[in-house]
């Protein structure tokens, strides 16, 4: 160890150079950002799109919160087990998002998305639980992919002191279902594209003056198996409770490694999103692989029982640190099919994209 410390000196400083003074007293050399005056507007259009696309994000959630407390009666969510107390949660979550609403759009000068109408794919409060856990995990998952790319540090700093709420989100309304609240050692980030192919359909139109969202949107996966953990199930077979609750440990998980998990996914040219004004595309050859991307990793497994649109695989095994630690494949994650088993991690995943066949869906693992 020492002798790597003197190279790193000797490369930095020119062998017996003296190393430059420290910043600020009790402050070492480095950093960024340090000692300006931060202003917090997008530097590139790399920016803009990144925190237009969150906005969009923001918007939906927004909404989604007011419509669900809305929709259904009281009656139904104290049938589902949430209390007036929980509602009200709920309801603040909501107030939540009109500060990060009012935050992005401050940060675009006034230029990003307005609000937009949407539609929900829910009918019952137990499925709409279910949807605003799936929304919030590529909510977060898909700021966290970018947020180190963001040309202004100071957005980043901000968009990230929005992010912590969101991913406290996500982790209520899988308690408000029952599930085990963070399954996870770490919040695996997805790209901007991957984020906006799951938000897209949800969208159904918005304001002429909304700007263009530039990500690519990629054909649509649907795994015709995935797990539900939407039955509301007390002192049911094998004791399993999924009522609300801090925590739940379920004696039967939800899905296990070497499940067999069953896909359809749609071609390429599909309209999608607000106004059916975009349309699905894909570079990618055909698909080889399914990439499980989870926590630190993106795992592959062969995609098998190929017949037209449709195959499967096996649900992967496999921990992030080595036998014993944290199972790569558990929570709520992300699934795509690929032509390639490309070696990325989470800073350059989006070298990932000109390989995806369909996708992301979400997989309701573990």
């Amino acid at each position: 160890m020492l002798s790597r410390a003197v190279d790193v000196k000797a490369r930095n400083n020119g062998g017996d150079a003296p190393p430059p003074p420290p910043p600020a007293p009790f402050s070492p050399a480095g950093g960024l950002g340090l000692n300006t005056t931060p202003e917090y507007v997008p530097y590139s259009d790399f920016d803009f799109q990144s925190l237009n696309l969150a906005l969009n994000q923001e918007w939906i959630e927004l909404d989604l919160f007011h419509y669900g407390l809305a929709r259904f009666s009281e009656q139904e969510f104290e049938a589902a087990g949430l209390t007036a107390e929980d509602r009200y949660l709920i309801q603040y979550m909501a107030e939540q998002e009109v500060g990060h609403a009012t935050l992005i759009s401050n940060m675009l000068g006034g230029r990003g998305a307005k609000q937009c109408t949407y539609t929900y794919p829910f009918t019952t409060v137990r499925q709409f639980l279910d949807f605003c856990q799936k929304l919030t995990r590529f909510g977060e998952s898909g700021v966290y992919g970018f947020l180190e790319h963001l040309d202004s540090r100071a957005a980043a700093s901000l968009l990230l002191d929005s992010i912590t709420t969101e991913a406290r989100q996500q982790m209520i309304f899988r308690q408000f279902e029952g599930l085990f609240p963070m399954p996870v050692w770490f919040e695996t980030g997805i790209t901007q594209s991957m984020a906006w192919t799951l938000l897209a359909p949800y969208i159904t139109s918005c304001p002429a003056e909304n700007p263009r969202i530039e990500w690519q949107n990629f054909p649509a996966l649907n795994i015709t198996n995935n797990p539900d953990a939407t039955p509301l199930v007390t002192n049911g077979i094998a004791g399993q409770d999924t009522s609300p609750g801090i925590t739940r440990n379920r004696s039967e998980p939800l899905s296990s490694p070497g499940r067999t998990v069953t896909f359809t996914w749609e071609d390429p040219g599909k309209t999608v999103g607000y106004n059916n004004s975009y349309t699905t595309s894909s570079s990618a050859g055909p698909p080889k692989f399914v990439a499980w991307i989870s926590q630190l990793n993106t795992t592959y497994t062969p995609l098998q029982d190929i017949q037209g649109n449709s195959g499967s695989t096996s649900q992967p095994g496999g921990f992030v640190f080595g036998e014993g630690t944290a199972p790569v494949v558990n929570g709520t994650m992300f699934v795509l099919l690929t032509d390639s088993d490309l070696y990325v991690t989470p800073f350059n995943l989006s070298l990932l994209n000109p390989h995806v066949v369909a996708g992301p869906a979400l997989y309701q693992s573990g």
